[in-house]
């Protein structure tokens, strides 16, 4: 037997089984086929339990499926209500922010504003402390040292400390000396705590 023989042979015989086998599928369709034709042609009253199986499955998975449905849609709204929610607490906070902003801005100008009225008072208070100085200086040192040693010692102190020595020494010259002393005491012990180099 040559080759070509030998393969026309299985050729043959794959043939032969493909042949057989689209025979066998034929048939098990047509007879699966006549089942249901028998069955739609059968009158529903001998077979109820038949129909009943039939029909329940059905109506079981639209159950099923209706119940899947009203969950998804039960779900959706809930997500969707959480939406609006998480919206206006969104909205609220951006009220609340350019509400903070607005704040700080007005704090920001008061505090500019309170700068600059401390900066006129210092400066008024430094003007009027100068000036009064000098209406001390200018008094003769006898009756400056009478004016005083009626003071308070540190608010006395205050001014001699700002007036020349020549000056401060002639008023301290004409005051009582417990009244010089404290007032030396105070003005020696101002700048004592003054970190030195």
């Amino acid at each position: 037997m040559s080759k070509v023989s030998i393969i026309a042979k299985k050729g043959r015989g794959t043939l032969v089984i493909l042949s057989f086998l689209f025979i066998f599928s034929a048939g098990i369709r047509i007879f699966l086929g006549a089942e249901q034709v028998f069955a739609a042609v059968t009158p529903n009253e001998e077979k109820p339990n038949a129909v009943k199986e039939e029909a329940s499955p059905v109506t079981a998975s639209d159950a099923k499926l209706d119940a899947t449905l009203k969950a998804f849609q039960e779900r959706e709204e809930r997500v969707q209500l959480k939406e609006r929610q998480i919206e206006r607490r969104m909205k609220a906070l951006r009220i609340i922010e350019e509400e903070v902003d607005q704040k700080l801005e007005q704090l920001k100008a008061a505090e500019t504003e309170l700068r600059q009225t401390l900066s006129l008072a210092s400066t008024a208070a430094e003007d009027d402390l100068t000036r009064l100085t000098a209406v001390y200086e200018n008094m003769k040192p006898k009756t400056a040292a009478a004016l005083f040693e009626e003071m308070a010692p540190d608010f006395a102190a205050g001014f001699l400390g700002r007036m020349k020595p020549e000056t401060a020494a002639a008023i301290m010259a004409g005051m009582k000396p417990g009244s010089a002393y404290t007032i030396s005491a105070i003005l020696a012990g101002r700048n004592a705590n003054v970190p030195k180099n």
